[in-house]
Parts: structure tokens; C-alpha cells; sequence
């Protein structure tokens, strides 16, 4: 079964985070099939950004998300929505 996760990287005390398809039998460190944005909860500037476009063809393969990329993804597309401006 392939999975969307949270892939951790950086340092001791300040993780970040990159968001991955991987095999739910590979570590959670290990190897990824792809990857498809990052999330970095301790950066001041866009802590947050997913490739929506590669998420959904994923999710229409049947990767499942976790309980966490779910809500990041979540709150990804409504960031995603509310800084489209319409054009006059």
C-alpha cells in the first residue's frame, strides 16, 4: 500500500518535514517514491507547501494519506484558494 507522510529532515530540536509518497512498509526516513512538498512548523515566512496537482493524481491511485498530510493538505488548498485573486 503507498502512503502520503511526513518524511522528517533538519536538525536535533528543529525538525522540518517533507511530504512524501512512500511504500507503508519503508521506514519513515527511508526511501520515498516521491516527493511532493515540504512543512516546516518553526519557519516564520510560507512554513508550507504541497504540489496539489501530484497529491491528487496520487490520491486517484489510491495512496492513502495520514491523519497529519490529510489536515496539511487540507489547510494547503484552502491557502491555495484564498490567494487567487480574481481578475477585474
Amino acid at each position: 500500500m503507498v502512503k502520503i507522510r511526513l518524511k522528517r529532515v533538519g536538525t536535533k530540536h528543529k525538525p522540518a518535514y517533507r511530504i512524501v509518497i512512500a511504500d507503508s512498509r519503508a521506514p519513515r526516513d527511508g526511501r520515498a517514491i516521491e516527493e511532493v512538498g515540504y512543512y516546516n512548523p518553526g519557519y516564520k515566512g510560507d512554513p508550507l507547501y504541497v504540489n496539489l496537482e501530484r497529491v491528487d493524481y496520487w490520491l486517484k491511485c489510491g495512496a492513502q494519506p495520514t491523519e497529519t498530510v490529510a489536515a496539511l493538505i487540507k489547510r494547503a488548498r484552502k491557502l491555495q484558494t484564498s490567494t487567487v485573486q480574481p481578475t477585474r
